[in-house]
């Protein structure tokens, strides 16, 4: 990537897909902005670094990560801009040849999830409750890893698996009775435990404000008070590289500007709060300050 000689050089957790090509290719350049890219495959790897040694200065996150950092004062704020947004309901497995399952059998078995704290996990578990009255505090979460957030504690409904299990692997053995996945969904000898997943997704974007927001970008509060013009840039260069992508969604699941994605982060905050993912239900606006709150 050729660099603007006197731009603000940021450190930053991008992933690579088509919708940053351009910007990450080096394709897209401005004389405000250069960009230190994290080496890492997946931008989870490093979700970490980010919330507990405050390694980047602008950076994608989880959602469900960034409210509990708002929560326990780290000092980022939201940017509009999704990066990572799907329908989730075509993410939670069974064994079927351990029997027929339904949401509605899961109150008293056992459910394995990444981590309690795992955004796809608190929506799942939002429809989950919403859309088939299950009571997620009478299922036993069984969990693989800590939170991004290290300051908080796993509520008494889950536990940890012993360090040797493995997710999917459990799943098979009937050590667990069902599975949360993230973006690697198992394709073999594992079925989906909601029925008819991708129309039930369809249906819940369209009364929710649309699709499941996984990871959003966040700026370093410091930075959207020193050098205010480099984050609208920041959001510009975003939107650019999204346009460079000739096969790009037409879902509307990437969305700009506060109002775009205020639906789905109320959503998202109701869920957290009732799975006691973040003490209090925070008010959308919370999540922006005045700069980041202006941009479209």
């Amino acid at each position: 990537m050729i660099e603007a000689p006197n731009a603000l050089t940021l450190q930053t957790l991008l992933a690579t897909n088509p919708n940053t090509a351009a910007l990450k290719s080096g394709q897209l350049a401005s004389p405000l902005v250069n960009f230190a890219f994290a080496d890492v495959k997946t931008a989870n790897k490093a979700f970490k670094a980010l919330v507990r040694e405050q390694k980047f200065d602008l950076g994608e996150l989880a959602i469900v990560t960034f409210l509990q950092a708002k929560a326990f004062g780290k000092p980022y704020v939201l940017m509009p801009a999704v990066a990572v947004a799907r329908g989730q309901h075509h993410t939670i497995f069974y064994n079927p040849d351990r029997g027929h399952l339904t949401p509605s059998d899961l109150p008293g078995l056992r459910v394995g999830v990444r981590a309690y704290t795992q955004t796809t996990g608190a929506w799942v578990r939002g429809f989950l409750e919403e859309e088939h009255g299950v009571d997620f505090k009478r299922v036993q979460w069984v969990t693989f890893e800590d939170p991004h957030v290290a300051e908080f504690v796993d509520p008494p409904w889950v536990q940890r698996a012993p360090a040797s299990k493995e997710l999917l692997q459990m799943l098979r053995d009937g050590e667990i009775d069902a599975a949360i996945f993230g973006s690697e969904n198992p394709e073999d000898g594992v079925k989906p435990l909601i029925p008819d997943a991708d129309t039930a997704a369809k249906r819940w974007a369209a009364s929710h404000g649309g699709v499941p927001i996984n990871h959003m970008m966040v700026v370093k509060e410091s930075l959207t008070h020193s050098r205010p013009d480099v984050v609208r840039e920041v959001q510009r260069l975003l939107q650019e590289s999204r346009k460079a992508n000739p096969a790009g969604r037409t879902d509307g699941a990437l969305r700009y500007g506060v109002e775009a994605v205020r639906k789905s982060l109320e959503t998202i905050i109701h869920y957290s709060e009732r799975q006691g993912l973040i003490p209090r239900r925070f008010a959308v606006d919370e999540l922006f300050n005045d700069v980041t709150r202006s941009l479209e």
